[in-house]
């Protein structure tokens, strides 16, 4: 499976993004599809997961403000990022779980908030 994540950029306190993510090879065996970031000097952490069947779960920190949706027919997953602070300041990475519980990531894309 190959990731290839986009739509990263630089925004403003209170601000919004869009990241997406379009998955590619054995798509079938994808179990569920997700976003992970890493700020400088921390370590990567879930942001947002969603599973084939649309179960979803969002770390404590970004409820309320992103949305991860799913395109399993067009093997592609979003992240809506709205009110961002910049404590949302890090390389997002796009994450894909198989079936066989082997785990894909793809390139980090950056993501700055910043006035």
């Amino acid at each position: 499976v190959q990731l290839q994540a986009s739509g990263g950029g630089l925004v403003q306190p209170g601000g919004s993004l869009r990241l997406s993510c379009a998955a590619s090879g054995r798509t079938y065996t994808i179990n569920s599809l997700g976003w992970y970031r890493q700020a400088p000097g921390k370590q990567r952490e879930l942001v947002a997961i969603v599973t084939r069947v649309d179960l979803v779960n969002y770390a404590d920190s970004v409820k309320g403000r992103f949305t991860i949706s799913r395109d399993f027919a067009e093997n592609t997953v979003y992240l809506e990022m709205n009110s961002l602070n910049p404590e949302d300041t890090a390389a997002y990475y796009c994450y894909a779980h198989v079936f066989s519980g082997d785990a894909y990531w793809g390139q980090g894309t950056l993501v700055t908030v910043s006035s």
